[in-house]
């Protein structure tokens, strides 16, 4: 449930369009429901301005619908992030509203318009085309969450010139993301052209010596760019969410 539901809610209470006991059943299940599988944090909204967000990964197919029947029953919008293509064909299957993402592997069923929150552009930059999937998360997660996102892909460091040649579209965007594989250099470089927030997301993406991610990660760690804060390595999820956040104030 969302503060306009819940203000509905209570101003038809008030009016006495709506019963006590028709109330308490909508309001039984906050702040969490447990269906024995799982707990689901149905006040998550409320608190934090977006609804629980499914991680896919891990979980099967079952656990998955048996999660989302209880989030649509509340009217949520739901993002499951982290799926295959033959689970999510299985979870279309039981909700045929479901949509599919195949480069950020990624549900979202929608039981409610997606109101815009954010003051401006997040602009999301990968620096070459193997990071897409990740940065593909973090767009698709900042536009369910109401913000304007922008992409700006491939103009990683080894051709620095095709993000020089983009710098004012840097320097319009309210929040950036941005994503890179192999040594992390890209986010360092992006913080010395904009005064605005960057958040560094690092990939597994890079040979032997990137160690899945963690030359990047301790890298963009170790950025001498002050206007740069890093999460974890293929965390397009994560970048996305913080930079809602920030996009909101």
């Amino acid at each position: 449930m969302d503060l306009g539901r819940l203000q509905v809610l209570l101003e038809g209470v008030q009016k006495g369009d709506v019963g006590i006991d028709d109330a308490l059943e909508s309001l039984k299940i906050l702040p969490f429901e447990d269906i024995g599988n799982a707990t689901i944090d149905h006040h998550r909204h409320l608190r934090l301005g977006f609804p629980e967000v499914i991680f896919g990964d891990g979980k099967s197919d079952g656990d998955i619908i048996a999660i989302v029947e209880k989030m649509v029953e509340s009217g949520e919008n739901v993002l499951i992030t982290r799926v295959e293509r033959k689970k999510a064909l299985r979870i279309r299957k039981a909700f045929p509203e479901a949509k599919y993402h195949p480069k950020p592997r990624a549900v979202t069923i929608m039981t409610q318009q997606v109101q815009e929150e954010g003051k401006g552009t997040i602009l999301v930059i990968s620096a070459g085309t193997s990071d897409i999937s990740v940065a593909e998360e973090a767009v698709l997660t900042a536009e369910i969450m109401g913000n304007r996102v922008d992409r700006l892909y491939d103009v990683g460091v080894a051709g620095i010139h095709r993000l020089v040649d983009r710098r004012e579209r840097l320097v319009q965007a309210n929040v950036l993301i941005v994503v890179a594989g192999m040594e992390g250099a890209l986010p360092s470089v992006v913080g010395g052209l904009t005064a605005s927030p960057v958040i560094a997301v690092p990939t597994s993406i890079g040979y032997g010596a990137n160690f899945g991610g963690v030359s990047a990660l301790l890298g963009m760690l170790n950025s001498c760019a002050p206007g740069v804060a890093v999460v974890n390595i293929d965390n397009g999820f994560g970048a996305g969410y913080i930079a809602s956040l920030i996009n909101r104030v």
